[in-house]
């Protein structure tokens, strides 16, 4: 069961939305490589704006996350493609429903 998450909040620069998209969509196959990443989820919340909700078993899987490949991708490549710092939160996950 997840108990902990990240919710990431990511600005693309203007003209850079089609690329921030595309790299969301590119990271899925490193989050499914992730053995302690229960839920994954790249969303978009508006032209600009863009999110990753992702939750875990416990802190030590968030934190394996955290200095996993894709945030040292999104960090490499933040400056080219965020108008802004990613803004990364750590959540309690208070209730979940997971279906596989």
């Amino acid at each position: 069961m997840v108990k902990v998450g990240l919710l990431v909040r990511l600005r693309a620069k203007a003209g850079k939305e089609a690329e921030v998209a595309k790299f969301l969509e590119g990271a899925l196959p490193a989050a499914q490589a992730e053995p302690q990443t229960q839920v994954w989820f790249a969303i978009r919340l508006g032209n600009a704006e863009f999110g990753i909700f992702d939750a875990f078993p416990n802190d030590a899987g968030r934190q394996a996350h955290l200095t996993g490949p894709i945030a040292a991708a999104l960090m490499k490549r933040a400056s080219e493609l965020l108008a802004e710092p990613p803004r990364i939160e750590q959540v309690d996950v208070l209730a979940a429903k997971v279906k596989e």
